[in-house]
C-alpha cells in the first residue's frame, strides 16, 4: 500500500475539520452534543481499540483510530464554540509538552536507553507549570483497578522506588498469598478482601518486573477460555445434550478436547 506524503495527510486532516464545522451547524445529533455527553462514547470507542490492538486486525485498528480521533476533534471543535480552546492549542499544547520532555532529542540531555527517558519524563512531569504535584498525581482516579496499580507501580518504580532485584518479589507473593490463606481459614470476610487486594497488587507488580502487561495477560485468558467454553457448549449441543446435566468430568473431558484442538492449530 502506498503511503501518503505530508501534503496528503494535512489535507485529510483539514477535510475533516472542515466536515466537523458542517456537522456542529447542520446535524441536529451533532449539534447538540457536549463533552459530557461525548464522554461514554469515547471510553467505549478506546475500548473498541484496544480490541483491534488485541486482535492484531489492522484494518479495524485504523477504523478506530478514526472514530478515536473523531472525538479528539468534537472535544476541540466544542473548545473553540467556548472560546476557550481550539485545535491549535490542543496540538501546540502537545508540541510543547513533548519538546519540554525529550530534552536528550531537543536539548542537550543524554538518555543511553528507553529506562532513563522514562525516569526522566517523570521528573520533568513534577517540575513543568500546570504538571504533576505528586509522583502519582497523573494517575487518573477513573482507571480500571488493575491498570491503575500497574501505573501506580510504574511511577513509583520511576523515581527508584522498586525492589533491588526482580527475583524478590516472589517472596513478597508468598507472604500475600500466606496471609489470605489465614484470614480465609477465619472467614473473616473484610480482611479477606483486603489480602485478596494485596496478592493481586503483588502479582501485578511481578508481571511489571517481568515486562509483562497483566492487563494483555489476563484478556489473553478471558479469550482463551471463552474460546474453550464456547467449544464446550458446541459439542454439548451437537450430541443433543445440556450442560448443566452433564457432570464435572464429562465437561473436562471435552474441555481437554478443546485444548488440544487449539494446541494442533
Amino acid at each position: 500500500m502506498k503511503m501518503n506524503d505530508r501534503e496528503e495527510r494535512m489535507e485529510a486532516f483539514g477535510r475533516l475539520l472542515d466536515i466537523m464545522d458542517e456537522l456542529r451547524v447542520k446535524c441536529p445529533w451533532d449539534r447538540k452534543q457536549t463533552n459530557e455527553s461525548l464522554r461514554a462514547n469515547t471510553i467505549e470507542e478506546t475500548y473498541e481499540l484496544c480490541d483491534a490492538i488485541m486482535r492484531d486486525d489492522q484494518d479495524g485498528i485504523r477504523k478506530e483510530l478514526g472514530d478515536l480521533l473523531l472525538h479528539v476533534v468534537f472535544y476541540a471543535k466544542i473548545g473553540e464554540e467556548k472560546q476557550i480552546f481550539d485545535i491549535r492549542d490542543v496540538c501546540e499544547s502537545l508540541c510543547e509538552k513533548l519538546i519540554y520532555r525529550h530534552p536528550h532529542v531537543f536539548g542537550d540531555a543524554q538518555a543511553e536507553n528507553s529506562r532513563k527517558v522514562e525516569q526522566s519524563w517523570e521528573q520533568l512531569k513534577l517540575k513543568e507549570k500546570g504538571g504533576n504535584k505528586t509522583v502519582l498525581d497523573g494517575v487518573p482516579v477513573t482507571l480500571p483497578s488493575l491498570i491503575k496499580a500497574y501505573r501506580i507501580q510504574d511511577k513509583a518504580r520511576n523515581v527508584g522506588f522498586d525492589w533491588e532485584t526482580r527475583e524478590q518479589v516472589w517472596d513478597k507473593v508468598e507472604e500475600e498469598l500466606n496471609e489470605l490463606k489465614t484470614e480465609i481459614g477465619r472467614m473473616d470476610t473484610d480482611r479477606m478482601e483486603a489480602e485478596f487486594g494485596d496478592l493481586f497488587f503483588s502479582m501485578i507488580n511481578a508481571a511489571r518486573l517481568y515486562k509483562i502487561n497483566p492487563d494483555n495477560a489476563l484478556e489473553r485468558t478471558n479469550r482463551k477460555f471463552i474460546r474453550r467454553f464456547n467449544y464446550l457448549e458446541a459439542q454439548t449441543i451437537r450430541q443433543g445434550r445440556s450442560l448443566k446435566d452433564m457432570t464435572l468430568a464429562e465437561m473436562d473431558a471435552i474441555w481437554n478436547e478443546a485444548k488440544s484442538v487449539e494446541e494442533k492449530d
